[in-house]
């Protein structure tokens, strides 16, 4: 099973990739930034987003669950909605 995420930010694309035998992974702009394999506990991953002012932005996205995979994705701590595609 596979699953992606995407989320626009001021122009840059955020995504978020799960696949079963390939793990989990964190694209910004098509440039990975974080991935894991990860079976049994939530994966957690981190990247930076260069804001258009110049400012670095952290970025930290989970993937929880087993049978429905469901993805959150925080900008500075704050909530970010994101759209499945697959």
């Amino acid at each position: 099973m596979k699953s992606e995420w995407i989320a626009t930010y001021e122009g840059s694309e955020i995504k978020v990739r799960n696949g079963w035998f390939t793990g989990e992974k964190l694209f910004v702009n098509n440039q990975l930034q974080d991935e894991q394999l990860n079976f049994i506990t939530p994966s957690q991953m981190t990247g930076k987003l260069t804001a258009t002012n110049g400012a670095e932005l952290n970025i930290k996205t989970n993937l929880s669950g087993f049978f429905s995979v469901s993805c959150r994705l925080f900008l500075d701590n704050k909530k970010v909605e994101l759209q499945q595609t697959k």
